[in-house]
């Protein structure tokens, strides 16, 4: 077991080390200060806001990449003949040290090319809802609409399930659901949420919008109205205002027009 890390050792150049150290360092810096200043960019264009985060996502994923090759060729002397060589134990001995680490990348990889979502849209995965902030060599994260930021390691999204609600749009749909008590004039209710709808400035006009109604029954046996608005915001950032906004608005209606609510 101790010929395999020594055959590898023979390679390696501790000269570079410094060298190979800059370069990881001078990357990260360029990085950061290329993050920052896309995302003042994209403050100020809104309209792009989305395509200026993937972008940056790409370029940090190539430089991160780009750089771990680099400062590896250097520490490493590898000649084409003595990679040819040692390749299946290099293969071997940095499969069981990096494994975690090489799953991650590749699933980052993945995430980037075949997207199946982008920074900026808001995903759905593992029991959190949010943001997706970036997507990194080994991570992804993602603030939720209670602001919390959670990381998830990338290769988590090789096997599980993840829902896109806007797929590298702007807009998104919000799904909102109101309750009314059984006896109420349930029309007259799902006009309201209608009309608390179209009030709204965060409402993405160029999308349909549809209330539905239908009837549920709660945990303690008593039958209600259940009015479901479906529409869109025009930008997934006011998602949460919208909802509020129409909620407010419904709600002082129902009130004004003494519309009955569910008993508690």
């Amino acid at each position: 077991m101790d010929a395999a890390p020594s055959s590898i050792l023979e390679f390696l150049n501790p000269q570079a080390l410094p060298k190979a150290l800059v370069v990881v360092a001078v990357t990260v810096l360029l990085v950061r200060i290329t993050d920052r200043l896309l995302r003042r960019l994209a403050a100020r264009v809104t309209q792009h806001r989305l395509l200026i985060g993937q972008a940056t996502a790409i370029l940090a994923f190539l430089a991160y990449s780009g750089a771990g090759l680099t400062a590896f060729g250097m520490v490493f002397n590898l000649s084409p003949e003595a990679l040819l060589a040692v390749s299946g134990t290099i293969a071997v001995t940095l499969g069981f040290a990096f494994k975690d680490v090489a799953a991650s990348f590749l699933a980052g990889l993945s995430i980037l090319t075949n997207k199946p979502f982008q920074v900026g849209d808001r995903i759905s995965f593992a029991g959190f809802y949010g943001e997706v902030k970036e997507i990194g060599l080994r991570t992804v994260r993602l603030v939720t609409l209670d602001d919390n930021l959670v990381t998830i390691p990338s290769n988590k999204f090789l096997t599980d399930p993840v829902a896109s609600a806007n797929a590298g749009e702007l807009d998104c749909m919000v799904v909102m659901p109101f309750f009314v008590a059984a006896e109420a004039d349930h029309a007259r209710a799902k006009h309201i949420v209608r009309e608390a709808l179209l009030a709204s400035p965060y409402l993405y006009l160029a999308k349909p919008l549809v209330v539905l109604v239908g009837n549920r029954l709660t945990e303690q046996g008593r039958l209600v109205v259940e009015l479901v608005a479906k529409a869109y915001v025009f930008d997934t950032r006011y998602e949460k205002a919208f909802a509020s906004a129409v909620s407010d608005r419904e709600l002082r209606s129902y009130k004004q027009e003494s519309i009955p609510l569910p008993a508690g």
